[in-house]
């Protein structure tokens, strides 16, 4: 016992004393570490080593100055390797060459690693002069929260991959997830950065079992005992939910657009007339469905060459007794110009009609829109999927009422991971569907974009259905569990009931002012704690 007790406590001094050697170093590698807590690698242990060696060079830093640095170290490995999966979709693009998305990854992480650095600085100042360890864990998770908020909506926003994301359970439970819905993901993240600050803590305690309890005990206990599965309900609407696994490499192609329509179709059939809901990707539908279009876009882009015509082979393929929801395209003309592109979600019912439609509102940058297109494409810069003309944003979160098949939110594909940005509050949905396209993002990309679709849910207590191109295609209930999924590259249909709406959580109530709200409490207990107590 005193042998192992011995080789505790040195190996929590070498713990301690790495990142005062090399703080930079240490910083780019507590980074990195932090990132393997994400999907698909769900190593959540080193993802709390590295948030404890990170607590720990910011608190070592002598100067505010170097605490920024030590912060922007971390930030440029950890969203280097979370975003890797950017690289992947330059492979599709022909006009540019595969190795700028590599150059393209590290120059986001460039930019990306303000955000911690940032918060590093402000858990330095927050601290006090004295810079105690206690005080530091509060100060340091305080000021992340605020920063993670401030990154989701700085220069259009970027949220992909909170730190909360390395609380999400297994498909089964949520996970510490299950407390976003009383903080919200920006505040959970700063809870996750604050169990690594309790690990960077227990290497400083004299005690050494103490140390160890802390150290093997609390994380086990809270990030997979916590929030374990509660109760299934089942609800009322039928729904069939289909992936295609229609390839990247064909999507755009006009010449494959028939197999494609017919693949999809296969899938859709009615098993008997009960009503249902039909749900399709992103890109589901590529023929144009407005009418009203000079006549040479149809001839150009519809299998049919007729809106109308398009309308009722797809009213046949579902049946008279169901509502499709499914991704589609609407253009903007201007005196017989094309001069915009809608990203759109259609309702259609079983007579052909259009019922209701959403139009995307969070755009991809580079991905659906080029910015500063005058001067980018000049240099030969372009979009990362076809077109030439941009996307236009809509308006922002609404709920589609489709009468017996319940009122529908509509997050298309990327707009699902803004935490707080889902739903119209004034009109709550009865489930949310995010149609998605994922074929270009890689083998890390769809997984990391359906466990930010679990933290909806349980953000805003209501289920999400994801039907993509590629998978990952899921039905998700209101406490962000899996009730039933299609992995990537299987073509295949899902059928059930859609899971019910929970009750209005606090993050429902409240939004992000909830996160902000405990982001201020940290604060203050930093700010506190670092006038009194010597630790």
């Amino acid at each position: 016992m005193g042998s192992l007790q011995q080789r505790a406590r040195t190996g929590a001094g070498r713990l301690a004393g790495l990142p005062a050697a090399y703080p930079r170093l240490a910083s780019l590698a507590s980074g990195a570490l932090a990132a393997l807590g994400f999907q698909p690698y769900g190593l959540w242990p080193l993802a709390l080593v590295g948030l404890a060696i990170f607590v720990a060079v910011v608190s070592a830093a002598p100067t505010w100055r170097s605490a920024l640095a030590r912060g922007w170290c971390f930030g440029w490995s950890h969203f280097a390797l979370g975003n890797s999966w950017i690289a992947i979709a330059f492979t599709y693009q022909g006009n540019m060459p595969t190795w700028l998305g590599v150059v393209a990854v590290l120059l986001l992480a460039v930019y990306l690693a303000v955000f911690p650095a940032l918060a590093a600085l402000g858990g330095w100042w927050l601290a006090g002069k004295r810079r105690r360890a206690w005080p530091m864990v509060p100060a340091l998770a305080g000021s992340w929260i605020v920063a993670e908020w401030i990154r989701s909506w700085a220069f259009s926003g970027y949220a992909w991959n909170p730190l909360a994301m390395i609380a999400l359970g297994p498909f089964d439970r949520p996970g510490l997830a299950g407390l976003s819905s009383f903080t919200g993901t920006y505040a959970l993240s700063g809870v996750v950065l604050a169990l690594g600050g309790c690990w960077w803590l227990a290497t400083r305690k004299a005690d050494r079992r103490l140390a160890m309890v802390m150290l093997a005990v609390v994380p086990i206990v809270v990030l997979v005992w916590a929030f374990p599965a509660p109760e299934q309900h089942e609800g009322t609407l039928r729904y069939t939910l289909v992936q295609p696994d229609i390839r990247q490499e064909v999507l755009n192609e006009r010449a494959f657009f028939e197999e494609n329509f017919a693949k999809t179709a296969s899938l859709s059939l009615p098993e008997n007339m009960e009503p249902r809901l039909v749900l399709w990707p992103e890109s589901g539908i590529m023929d144009f469905l407005r009418e009203g279009y000079p006549y040479r876009f149809y001839l150009r882009f519809n299998y049919l060459a007729d809106p109308l015509a398009s309308k009722r082979r797809i009213a046949r393929v579902i049946g008279g007794n169901s509502m499709l929801l499914s991704g589609t395209q609407d253009l903007e003309i201007d005196d017989g110009t094309l001069v915009g592109a809608r990203n759109s979600v259609t309702a259609l019912d079983g007579s052909g009609q259009i019922r209701a439609s959403y139009d995307k509102s969070h755009l991809v940058p580079y991905g659906e829109y080029l910015p500063m297109r005058p001067v980018l494409e000049p240099l030969g810069l372009s979009r990362l999927v076809p077109g030439a003309v941009d996307f236009f944003p809509g308006p922002g979160p609404r709920t589609l009422d489709l009468g017996q098949y319940g009122r529908a939110g509509v997050q298309v594909c990327y707009e699902i991971v803004f935490s707080g940005e889902v739903v119209d509050r004034s009109d709550r949905p009865d489930y949310i569907f995010n149609p998605s396209n994922d074929g270009w993002f890689g083998p890390t990309g769809p997984p990391q974009h359906l466990a930010q679709a679990r933290m909806r849910a349980i953000e805003e207590g209501l289920p999400v259905l994801r039907s993509t191109t590629t998978g990952v295609s899921a039905v998700i209930d209101a406490h962000g569990i899996v009730r039933k999924s299609i992995p990537r590259h299987r073509a295949a249909r899902l059928d059930g009931l859609v899971p019910p709406a929970g009750a209005p959580t606090w993050f429902a109530r409240l939004g992000n002012w909830l996160a902000l709200g405990w982001a201020l409490v940290f604060c203050v207990i930093a700010l506190v704690a670092s006038r009194r107590g010597r630790v």
